[in-house]
C-alpha cells in the first residue's frame, strides 16, 4: 500500500535555538494531518479498509482524530472521532470541518477510549487505536527509516511522548536500521509524566488525572509495549514543565516559522532545560511532531505569560 503520509524535510535548527551547535530536526509538524501521527494512523486505516472497513472510529485528544478523518475521507469511508471534554472547541471545529462526525464524552482520553470501543463494536466499524497497536508502530518508525536514508549520523533522538505509540515506533525504526545503540530522549510535562513515573515504579502507573496543559500527552496510563521498551533500551526519561513547553512552542516559531503544541514543545524544550544532562549529545534529532492544538492567538497568549 502507498503510504498515506508524507517524507517530511529534514532541517537544520537555525543557529541558537538550541545550546548544541548541531541539532536537527524531522519536521513532522508539516504532515497533511499536521502531527507525525498520520504515519501510523494511515496504516491502521489503510489496513481497516484493506480488512474490509465501512467506517471508522477513533478516540482523540485531536491529533490522532485529525489523522483518522484524514486517512478515511482519502478511502472514502466515513469516520466518527471521539473527543474527551478536555480538548478545545478549537480542535474539535478543525476535525468536524475536515468531514468527520464529532461526538464528546469523558473527562479525560482513556473515558473517550473506552466509549469509542463500545461505539465501533455497536456500528460494526473498525476502531483505530490512536498509540496502542503494531501496525501503528511500524507507521511511526518510517521517520527514522527517512532520516538514515539521507545519511546523517545522529547520536541520539528527542521525542515528546504521550501514550507512547510515537516513542515505540522510533525505538522500532532505530533496531531495524542498527541503530540499537542510540538513546532515545523521552520528554513529558509535568502531569502527563506516565511514562516517567513508570520507570521510576518499576512499573505502569496510571495517572489519577491528567493536569497538564499538553492535553495531547494526556493517556493516563503509557502503552505496555512503550514501557517495556524503555526498560530494555536506552532510555532518559525527563520531565518539563507546562510553561517550558509553551516558551519552546515560541521560540521555535519565532526561529524556524512553523507553530507546534505544548506536547511537542516538550521535546524542543529538553535541550535548553536540561542543559547540563544531555551536553554529551553532539548531533541530537528532534522529532517535531507538530499538533493542531496551536494557534497565533495561543502563540500570543504564551508570549505574555513568558
Amino acid at each position: 500500500m502507498k503510504p498515506l503520509h508524507l517524507n517530511t524535510p529534514l532541517l537544520r535548527a537555525a543557529p541558537g535555538l538550541f545550546p548544541q551547535a548541531e541539532v536537527w530536526l524531522k519536521m513532522d509538524a508539516l504532515q497533511p494531518s499536521s502531527s507525525f501521527k498520520l504515519r501510523g494512523v494511515g496504516r491502521l486505516v489503510q489496513q481497516a479498509a484493506a480488512d474490509g472497513a465501512r467506517e471508522i472510529v477513533c478516540a482523540s485528544g485531536g491529533n490522532a482524530g485529525l489523522a483518522a478523518v484524514f486517512a478515511a475521507r482519502s478511502l472514502g469511508l466515513p469516520v466518527t472521532i471521539v473527543l474527551p471534554n478536555s480538548s478545545s472547541t478549537a480542535v474539535a471545529e478543525t476535525i468536524a470541518v475536515r468531514g468527520a462526525s464529532v461526538l464528546r464524552h469523558g473527562a479525560v482520553w482513556d473515558e473517550a477510549h473506552l466509549f469509542a470501543v463500545q461505539l465501533a463494536a455497536e456500528r460494526g466499524a473498525a476502531y483505530v487505536h490512536p498509540f496502542d497497536h503494531p501496525l501503528l508502530w511500524d507507521g511511526h518508525a518510517t521517520l527514522i527509516d527517512e532520516v538514515v536514508a539521507t545519511g546523517l549520523e545522529f547520536d541520539a533522538v528527542i521525542t515528546a511522548v504521550g501514550g507512547g505509540g510515537l516513542f515505540a515506533g522510533i525505538v522500532q525504526g532505530l533496531r531495524r536500521n542498527g541503530l540499537e545503540q542510540v538513546p532515545v530522549i523521552a520528554v513529558e510535562t509535568l502531569g502527563a509524566d506516565s511514562l516517567s513515573q513508570s520507570l521510576a515504579a518499576g512499573e505502569a502507573v496510571t495517572l489519577p488525572a491528567i493536569t497538564s496543559i499538553a492535553t495531547s500527552l494526556g493517556a493516563r496510563r503509557v502503552a505496555d509495549e512503550a514501557l517495556r521498551l524503555a526498560q530494555s533500551h536506552p532510555t532518559v526519561s525527563l520531565t518539563v514543565s507546562d510553561s517550558d513547553a509553551t516558551q519552546a512552542c515560541v521560540r521555535f516559531a519565532d526561529a524556524m516559522r512553523v507553530m507546534v503544541e505544548p506536547a511537542c514543545g516538550a521535546a524542543l524544550a529538553a535541550l535548553s532545560v536540561h542543559e547540563a544532562q544531555l551536553a554529551r549529545f553532539k548531533r541530537p534529532l528532534i522529532e517535531v511532531c507538530g499538533g493542531i492544538a496551536v494557534s497565533t492567538a495561543s502563540l500570543a497568549t504564551w508570549t505574555i505569560h513568558a
